[in-house]
């Protein structure tokens, strides 16, 4: 399997062309579109999201990992296998907390180039071929390189940052809810937001956080979008209170 997690958008061009090379060299690999809405260029942000949304996945499986700003510089190209799961893509951050957060982590630099690559298209010319070879069960040990570990700047543990927000007008922080108490609010300027377990807690209308199926804290509203109403831009800070 082979799954694709990419701030490519879903209106043009580009996660069908990624379709077309995975078919070409693994034909018959299930491919899984898990999100293609990742905030654009935002490395941080596909970091802390990344984890949250792969740990479900069965062993064996390829990610396919592109937010790439800087394609085509000599940031590295990585295929890394964690927890027996293979990731591919740049090596600018994104695989930083996932690494952080595995029990296992082997990392290569892929030195491997196709015969065509363009400077503005990696994840088609490069990862993708690399990823499908690794559904294969194949690996281009000739042309790897061993390194420590992914390129990992020194982001915090959790991020007290909207990452995402969903059509649902949920809002996605970079926190696991685990690391908070239920008697902690969420700060959203002036607003203390408090903790709900579930909607069915709560009346309709009403603003909370909760920890949402993939761990992280969630601002929602109970049969309603709340972010109309909070108005919280993507990188916004939240406070813990």
């Amino acid at each position: 399997m082979i799954v694709l997690f990419t701030d490519f958008g879903l209106e043009d061009p580009y996660v069908g062309q990624l379709h077309g090379v995975l078919a070409q060299h693994a034909p018959g690999v299930p491919i899984v579109d898990l999100f293609h809405s990742v905030p654009s260029f935002d490395i941080q942000a596909a970091a802390y999201l990344l984890p949250a949304y792969t740990r479900d996945f069965p062993r064996g499986s390829v990610f396919l990992c592109v937010v790439d700003p800087g394609v085509g510089t000599d940031r590295q190209a990585l295929m890394i296998e964690m927890d027996d799961r293979w990731y591919v893509g740049p090596d600018n951050g994104l695989f930083s907390i996932l690494a952080r957060r595995s029990s296992s982590c082997k990392c290569h630099a892929i030195n491997w180039r196709p015969s065509r690559l363009s400077p503005s298209f990696h994840g088609r010319d490069l990862f993708a071929p690399v990823a499908a070879m690794l559904a294969l069960g194949e690996r281009p040990d000739a042309e790897l390189t061993e390194l420590t570990s992914p390129h990992g700047p020194k982001w915090p543990d959790d991020l007290t940052r909207v990452l995402y927000v969903d059509h649902y007008g949920n809002v996605i922080t970079g926190m696991r809810a685990s690391q908070l108490s239920q008697s902690a609010a969420v700060g959203v300027g002036d607003r203390k937001i408090i903790h709900a377990r579930v909607f069915g807690d709560t009346t309709r209308g009403t603003i909370f956080w909760y920890e949402n199926a993939n761990g992280l804290v969630e601002i929602t509203k109970n049969q309603g979008n709340a972010n109309q109403e909070l108005r919280l831009e993507l990188g916004a800070e939240i406070e813990i209170v």
